[in-house]
């Protein structure tokens, strides 16, 4: 397979050695969207954590400022009173053990999940089709909640949740390569804020070791990090 001229064109842009400031990495980032779709902007976050050990599981979820960019599908499973509020609240699929059978036979039309904590027992059973997807109810993240509104107007507007991997990289989307370069560090912001509000208490040495950002087929920008510390310390 041939590497197309326009992504040659956007790797040369960058310069894989340096880091650069918040501002500048924003707006090479958007001259490095290629695709003739909006792609989504990611972030990888190397922390210096070792999630093999529960005390240092880097976890989290957050309202994006300016969303996401796109509108979300969100299946709640409910019964009685909160199966009314979530639909009240415009939740896009809401149901109990018929849902856990539709989705069971490949029913997959949705990106978010919600959950009443009575509900978790049918929940459970669909962690095989669930949990590899990332979509498995949490309530850590606010998906495993009494308050299904609440829940729902989160997800609509934006919500993403991050978890840290084995490697110890948190990735993360934050936007689209349409958004201006204000609303993307305005996202972006939120996202770090959090994460080094999050440093686990056993986490020795340099926490945020690398940041690096990017379009879905683009190349990565590193960003330095002596500005995000002196922003969140």
């Amino acid at each position: 397979m041939t590497i197309g001229k326009k992504f040659k064109a956007a790797v040369a842009k960058v310069d894989r050695a340096k880091r650069y400031k918040l501002d500048d990495a924003l707006k090479l980032l958007k001259e490095t969207a290629t695709k003739k779709f909006d792609e989504t902007v990611d972030a990888a976050i190397n922390l210096g954590v070792d999630p093999k050990h529960a005390d240092q599981v880097v976890r989290g979820a957050v309202v994006l400022p300016h969303g996401m960019g796109k509108s979300v599908k969100v299946a709640v499973f409910a019964k009685g009173d909160k199966a009314r509020e979530a639909q009240e609240a415009g939740a896009d699929i809401v149901g109990a053990e018929d849902l856990a059978e539709k989705i069971q036979g490949g029913f997959m039309d949705f990106d978010k999940v919600i959950a009443a904590p009575d509900m978790m027992g049918v929940v459970g059973r669909l962690g095989k089709v669930l949990g590899p997807r990332g979509l498995m109810p949490n309530p850590k993240v606010g998906t495993v909640t009494m308050d299904v509104v609440k829940a729902i107007k989160e997800q609509k507007a934006g919500k993403v949740e991050f978890r840290v991997e084995k490697a110890g990289i948190v990735h993360v989307p934050f936007g689209k390569a349409s958004f201006d370069p204000q609303k993307l560090k305005d996202n972006f912001s939120v996202i770090m804020e959090l994460i080094f509000k999050a440093k686990p208490q056993t986490a020795k040495g340099v926490y945020v070791k690398n940041v690096t950002v990017s379009c879905t087929m683009g190349p990565g920008i590193k960003i330095d990090l002596s500005e995000l510390a002196s922003q969140h310390e």
